[in-house]
């Protein structure tokens, strides 16, 4: 499969540019080892065992190693970070380590933080510019100028697509098989999960299977703010013997620490303008698709209206999924323009906003995101809400939604068809 850029590239090409060593982290299959190999002039594979023996019996081998040298799935020997922070306070030449890793290491490794050494950048999955299917013609960057310039554009995907793009899964190695062969392969990755991937870190699941039912029941709480006892019960139901809230805050700690976990913190303002802001996390699972394949989703079913629904979530689980698409892709094109993303929801839900991108001077960005074609006055209320808070500190207020043109309403807000953002 020929290799397809990604928006990490350029951000990574800058950093490993002026620094000496660049940790790429992320969850197991998103492309660390494709993106990083295409810097690298030699590659040690942590995960090949015979290398993996070596380097632990040894860790100072890498220091005899070509520069750029690529140290894959560094979390499986973790005294190399070590090696590679010393190495880097004797001689700060750009370009020297770049280390991939499908995990954090174990806390009981006791590894230096690397601040102010080794740079750490987190690589998500595939978004749609990404995956080749559309052409984005919408800057998130000049969205956050706040210049309010004219957007336009028209795109071709529609419902269908989106549904279609939602479970063909952003990791590249998936997207490569067959169509009518990727939900098994997803479901290979989740059991791989369960099976190995969670008892590579050390930890012992007495019941794999009650884990992936607690995987489920997070899917169906996706791009919510559910609480997590909650989720426990929607992953239990009727079970006497149900996993404590312990075992499940374990289960939760595990999977962050493999990125399967992606949740989307709330803003809460610097400058503190506003009260009662919620603190809870909306749920999202590092790719919409895992969260389509617990649930048991098809395209047909994401598209029929009047299916069954999974009573543990109000709304449509397509609005849902489409949701996480969104910030799925926002997160990655705001990582190289040094934004954070967070979403905002008052304590009572009277005011909630999908998506908030803050600039590191702390101004905002504001998302609506719609299951829709087209948009209405009513769809800006929250961000109008909003404009009326914090003023100023408000660069623009955008609605994304399914339909084909991008354009902005009568009283400024751009809509955007998901399609057609890009960086």
């Amino acid at each position: 499969m020929p290799y397809q850029p990604r928006v990490i590239d350029d951000h990574l090409n800058r950093l490993f540019d002026g620094l000496p060593a660049v940790s790429i982290e992320g969850a197991k299959g998103v492309g660390k080892t494709a993106t990083a190999e295409r810097r690298a002039a030699a590659t040690l594979a942590l995960d090949a065992s015979g290398t993996r023996l070596s380097v632990a019996a040894e860790p100072e081998i890498i220091l005899t190693q070509p520069t750029p040298l690529l140290i894959d799935e560094w979390q499986l020997v973790p005294p190399v970070w070590d090696v590679v922070r010393r190495a880097v306070d004797q001689d700060r030449t750009p370009g020297r380590f770049l280390l991939t890793g499908s995990a954090m290491a174990p806390p009981e490794a006791r590894i230096h933080s690397g601040a102010g050494r080794i740079v750490k950048l987190l690589m998500r999955p595939m978004t749609l510019p990404e995956r080749g299917v559309c052409t984005p013609n919408v800057s998130l960057s000049e969205l956050l100028t706040g210049n309010h310039a004219d957007v336009s554009g028209q795109c071709d995907l529609k419902l269908p697509d989106y549904a279609e793009e939602i479970l063909a899964s952003g990791l590249p190695g998936i997207r490569q098989d067959p169509p009518a062969l990727r939900g098994s392969m997803i479901e290979s990755y989740i059991q791989e999960i369960a099976d190995r991937d969670i008892p590579d870190l050390g930890a012992k699941i007495r019941r794999p299977q009650a884990l992936i039912a607690w995987m489920s029941a997070y899917a169906a709480a996706t791009a919510t703010t559910t609480a997590y006892n909650q989720i426990l019960d929607s992953a239990t139901p009727g079970e006497s013997d149900k996993p404590a809230r312990a075992t499940a805050d374990v289960y939760r700690t595990l999977l962050e620490r493999i990125w399967i976990l992606d949740p989307l913190p709330a803003w809460i303002p610097v400058f503190n303008p506003l009260r009662r802001l919620a603190q809870a996390p909306k749920h999202h699972l590092a790719d919409p698709a895992i969260a389509g394949r617990l649930l048991g989703a098809t395209v047909d079913s994401l598209l029929r209206a009047d299916g069954p629904h999974d009573t543990r979530r109000e709304g449509t689980l397509l609005g849902a999924l489409f949701e996480s698409l969104t910030v799925l892709t926002v997160r990655v094109l705001a990582q190289p323009l040094e934004a954070k993303v967070f979403h905002l929801r008052t304590q009572r839900g009277e005011h909630e906003v999908d998506i908030i991108v803050e600039r590191p001077d702390h101004k905002v960005l504001a998302i609506e995101v719609k299951l829709a074609s087209a948009a209405d006055n009513n769809d800006a209320k929250h961000l109008n809400w909003l404009q009326t808070q914090i003023g100023t500190e408000l660069l623009d207020r955008v609605i994304i939604n399914t339909g084909p043109f991008a354009y902005r309403q009568v009283d400024g807000t751009a809509v955007v068809p998901l399609g057609l953002l890009g960086v």
